[in-house]
Parts: C-alpha cells; sequence; structure tokens
C-alpha cells in the first residue's frame, strides 16, 4: 500500500500554498487544514465561475489575494506567516491558454517562481520546498514511453517550454542559494489530474460537464490522445509526503514523477470522456473535432513513478478507473444538489482511509 500523507506530521505546521484558489490549491488547502495545518494561501482571486475554492467556503483571514509576479506583496505574505513549507502551486496551467498569451504564461511560470524563491530565502523558519510543474515538462518525442526523471527537458508549446524553464529556475536557486540556507527544494511532476470541482477553460472534465449542464454537444479536439490520468488526490498525496520527506531530511532526491503506474493500460481521451458521462447517467456521445484549426498537442504522454516508488514508497492509491469513478461521483452528487464541500470531505476521508 501506497505512503499516505502523515496526519500527526502536518498538525500544527505553518504552510504558505501559492494557487489556493485554483482546483488542485482547493483540494490542497482543505486536506491540509483537515490535518491540523495552518495554512496561508496566496493567489489570484478565483477565476473559474463557479470556483471551488468559493464552494469550499474556505476564505479566511489566513488568504491573501495577490499576484506572485508582484515581488513586494509576496514576499510580505511569506514574511507574515513564517513558513515551515511552502507548497508552490500557483501558475498559468493551461496548453490552450499559453498559446494565446505566451509572454505571461512564462512570466507567471518562471518570474513568479524566481520572486516566489527570492521570498523564501529569508523565511527564517523554512525548510522544505516543493515546487508543482507538470508531466509535460519533457521534450516528448512521442515514441509513447514512459519518462523517467532524467529525461531531456523541453517543451513544444509555451505551457509546457515555461514548466521546463521552472526546473531550471528550481535547480539553480538551490543551487546558488538555498541549499546553504539548509532549506530543501524540489520539484514535483504530476500527471494528468481529474477531481471533482475543475471549472477550468478547455479542460475535458469540465467540459463534460458544461455540456451537461447546458445540454449542448460535448467537442473533443484529440480522441485518441492518451495521458497518465490520476486523481488530484493521488496527486497531492505524492506532494505531501515529498514534502514531509524533505522537511525530515530523508531524500535527497531533486525532482519527482507522480502518476499512475505504466503497467496500467493507456486510456483515451475518448475513453475517459465517455466513462465519465456514462458514470453520471448521462449519454456517452461528444463529436471529434480535431480536424478543425486547433493548436498542436502532443498525443501520448507517459511517466515513469518508479522513482516516487523507490523514494517514498508512494504509487497510486486509486487506478485510473477509479479515478473517472470518483470525478463522476463528485460531479454528478453536485450537479445534483449536493453540497461541494461535504463532497470534498467524504472522498478526503475515504482516500485516507485507504
Amino acid at each position: 500500500m501506497s505512503r499516505l500523507a502523515n496526519r500527526n506530521f502536518w498538525a500544527g505546521k505553518r504552510i504558505f500554498l501559492t494557487g489556493h484558489t485554483g482546483f488542485k490549491g482547493s483540494w490542497a488547502q482543505l486536506w491540509l487544514r483537515q490535518m491540523g495545518a495552518d495554512v496561508t494561501g496566496y493567489a489570484l482571486a478565483p477565476l473559474a465561475e463557479p470556483s471551488l475554492h468559493t464552494l469550499l467556503r474556505q476564505a479566511d483571514g489566513k488568504e491573501h489575494l495577490g499576484d506572485i509576479r508582484n515581488a513586494d506583496a509576496l514576499a510580505a505574505a511569506v514574511q507574515k506567516s513564517n513558513p515551515e513549507i511552502i507548497l508552490h502551486m500557483a501558475a498559468q496551467p493551461l496548453v490552450r491558454e499559453s498559446y494565446r498569451t505566451p509572454a505571461e504564461t512564462f512570466d507567471v511560470n518562471v518570474m513568479g517562481t524566481v520572486r516566489l524563491l527570492e521570498a523564501a530565502r529569508i523565511a527564517p523558519a523554512l525548510k522544505a520546498i516543493v515546487v508543482v510543474t507538470t508531466d509535460k515538462v519533457y521534450r516528448n518525442d512521442e515514441s509513447g514511453r514512459h519518462f523517467p526523471e532524467d529525461a531531456t527537458l523541453g517543451g513544444h508549446d509555451p505551457y509546457s517550454g515555461s514548466k521546463a524553464a521552472c526546473e531550471l529556475v528550481v535547480s539553480t536557486w538551490r543551487d546558488a542559494f538555498l541549499r546553504e540556507r539548509g532549506i530543501r527544494v524540489a520539484t514535483a511532476r504530476g500527471g494528468n489530474v481529474l477531481g471533482g470541482g475543475d471549472f477550468s477553460t478547455d479542460r475535458l472534465v469540465p467540459d463534460i460537464v458544461r455540456a451537461a449542464l447546458s445540454g449542448k454537444a460535448l467537442d473533443i479536439r484529440s480522441p485518441m490522445a492518451t495521458r497518465p490520468w490520476q486523481h488530484v488526490l493521488d496527486c497531492l498525496n505524492g506532494y505531501f509526503v515529498y514534502a514531509e520527506a524533505l522537511y525530515a531530511g530523508e531524500t535527497a532526491v531533486d525532482a519527482l514523477n507522480f502518476g499512475p503506474s505504466p503497467a496500467e493500460r493507456q486510456i483515451p481521451v475518448r475513453d475517459v470522456a465517455s466513462a465519465v458521462q456514462a458514470a453520471m447517467g448521462l449519454p456517452p456521445q461528444w463529436r471529434d473535432v480535431s480536424s478543425t484549426d486547433q493548436p498542436r498537442e502532443m498525443q501520448t504522454l507517459g511517466l515513469d513513478p518508479a522513482l516516487a516508488a523507490m523514494t517514498l514508497s508512494w504509487a497510486s492509491r486509486l487506478s485510473q478507473d477509479e479515478a473517472i469513478a470518483w470525478t463522476a461521483n463528485w460531479y454528478d452528487g453536485w450537479r445534483k444538489g449536493g453540497d461541494a464541500r461535504a463532497l470534498t470531505l467524504d472522498q478526503i476521508d475515504a482516500f485516507m482511509k485507504g
């Protein structure tokens, strides 16, 4: 069984969480607080409507709404919170948006990380930083192989390229400034995350939900594309146990992949869409729009999480099929009037119980 985030470790820990108003950040904030962590959030106001952050009712006095490129505001928030651990999730996370706003994507993902690491240099109690990048940091040759951590970094699209550049930033700040301060910093490369409450644009499951709510047809750009699908709780569990190990000095590994086992079947986008629709009681139907004029996106992508298994005893606790089912059940419950916070807490509790 995979190692699970240690509730006793997180109880009372001061955590600075960037991107807390986003999809993964909202799940992370709620889970950390359920384990007793003292979480300070820093992010832009929620962009999606509806917003999971709002639905979870998490806004409070520990929240800073601001841009991670604002060095002064960011440094002040870090100083005020005096964190022991930083989890950096704030980003411009969308591939298609990166084609529309490439310079801003690099500014947020690269220079935003620079600003955060600069602020971290003067945090007196800080011991560990986990910078979240992506499965797309690797130079994808479309071979279908599962990339290990030592594979060549790169990126065809601006999002992937910005995250690969972010990896270099982290490496530089670690070697030049943070290691000598005793601050352990590493990057976490997560797979394609599924889970309830994602309302972002140009993402598969939110598009399914929007189509269901509006009665419109679902359009899929690349129905045969495959991705390393995993539930948000599996991904976050990887980030959390990595932070625990860094804090305790249990690992010196600078980057880890978190994704489903390569032994699992490669599930194409069309099968994920049909499975989610079926689990929500919807007819499994969609339109293939891949022939239209679309920005280039990779057709195959896989991660090799063997190093995380060896280093942290981490592995996905949910199969890809289970991740799809949990995701569909959350959205189905919510669209039928269920309380988003209760739905989310129920899944966190079930995950923690194994």
